[in-house]
């Protein structure tokens, strides 16, 4: 499908004889024709940044969405805003299936009192772009109509049942079910899955692993080029977070594409539940779907790390979450061992800072001082209290790790 998308691009350009580039209706960057201009003002921030980072910031969007091109039936001119980062003024071929937009061709306009393309070739133009749309609409109704396959593997549980899941989904992925994937868990979820996302196979919604049957998750299927590729995955996951668009306020000069945007990242602020912090795990990548349930129990376990542990970010990989793969796998809900539960209480939360930082440190008592920014002898005071509360003996190695695993295990609850 990238390939159609190239050459149809090309086509546009070669009408308008201008470089072209299609996004689609989230601002993702799918292909861009050559450059081959000296002139500097052409490859302005905007530009550049969209053709290498292959997204934008909201900033950017709303910028452009600002001159109706998300209403627009044929091309909208938009003037330079040097002020914005925009050097030269773009030309917008709206891409449109059905009366939906489904994503937008850009161009360079000619400079002021230099002809532009004329009314024939701009029509002409529209009409590649139309066949764009129909594409992207097929592309975008194939991932749904999966929706019913994936989410049959996810919880079909063991056995023949989920081999005649792991069936129906290979054969409705085709050729494509042979090639290299990563699952990837978003939660908490509340409502529909999202109309799109960039890159992936597959999306679908799930009873929220870990939470007492409680609540969603959204599932997603990535296809990857290869193992090297799994960062354009992380990206793609990562505008879906509330978090990860409420970045410090760029301005447009200073962001991405030539309208690239991130609509995915700020309607998820609307499906985060209100008090929950979204977050993502990323399995590894699979080749052949019969290992996609595993590669599924990595996602929801780097997800729940990520949740509890900030450090991790607010995309979390399987590979990258240490002790919690074990802690993770051991029981949905961890259990509750008595020898942490008094020290667990509000009222010692403090202690158990203390006492997990101490244990973070190895038992290096200055290394752990210095990290909670306490004199020594305190931190020896509050290790005794701890001692005292969970009858523990921090001098065992036993006890140590039972602790350590007690109190990063509450983490996930």
């Amino acid at each position: 499908m990238k390939g159609d998308y190239q050459d149809l691009v090309d086509e546009i350009s070669a009408l308008l004889g201008a470089p072209a580039t299609l996004e689609n209706r989230d601002f993702r960057l799918i292909a861009f024709g050559a450059h081959d201009s000296e002139d500097d003002l052409a490859m302005d921030p905007v530009r550049t940044r969209s053709i290498l980072t292959r997204q934008s910031t909201a900033a950017v969007r709303a910028w452009f969405e600002g001159f109706g091109i998300a209403r627009a039936t044929g091309p909208v001119r938009i003037p330079a805003a040097p002020d914005a980062g925009v050097f030269r003024g773009r030309i917008c071929l709206p891409v449109r299936f059905r009366g939906i937009v489904q994503g937008y061709v850009w161009l360079l306009d000619q400079e002021p009192g230099t002809p532009g393309p004329d009314a024939a070739a701009l029509d002409a133009a529209m009409e590649v772009a139309q066949r764009i749309g129909v594409l992207l609409a097929e592309e975008a109704k194939a991932g749904a109509d999966l929706s019913r396959e994936f989410l049959a593997v996810l919880t079909a549980g063991r056995g023949w049942q989920q081999e005649m899941a792991v069936s129906a989904l290979r054969a409705a992925l085709g050729p494509a079910g042979d090639g290299l994937h990563a699952a990837v868990c978003v939660a908490p979820w509340s409502g529909e899955s999202p109309p799109s996302v960039p890159g992936a196979a597959a999306v679908c919604v799930v009873p929220r692993p870990g939470a007492g049957g409680e609540g969603l998750a959204l599932a997603v299927l990535m296809r990857l080029r290869s193992t090297d590729a799994l960062a354009p995955a992380l990206t793609a996951v990562a505008r879906l977070l509330p978090r990860a668009a409420a970045r410090p306020a760029e301005t447009a000069a200073a962001s991405a594409g030539t309208g690239t945007g991130a609509r995915a990242g700020s309607a998820a602020a609307a499906v985060a539940p209100a008090g929950h912090r979204m977050t993502a795990g990323v399995g590894d990548p699979v080749r052949g779907l019969g290992e996609l349930p595993a590669a599924w129990e990595q996602a929801v376990a780097a997800a729940r790390a990520a949740a509890a542990q900030p450090r991790f970010g607010p995309v979390a990989q399987w590979s990258q979450i240490g002790p919690y793969r074990l802690l993770a796998g051991l029981a949905s809900a961890p259990v509750d061992d008595p020898v942490a539960r008094a020290l667990l209480t509000p009222a010692h939360r403090e202690l158990a800072r203390t006492a997990e930082v101490f244990l973070d440190c190895a038992g290096q008592a200055g290394r752990a001082a210095a990290a909670l920014g306490i004199h020594r002898q305190t931190l020896y005071y509050r290790l005794a209290r701890v001692e005292q509360l969970t009858g523990l003996d921090l001098d065992e190695g036993e006890d140590r790790l039972l602790l350590h695993m007690a109190l990063k295990a509450a983490r996930l609850t």
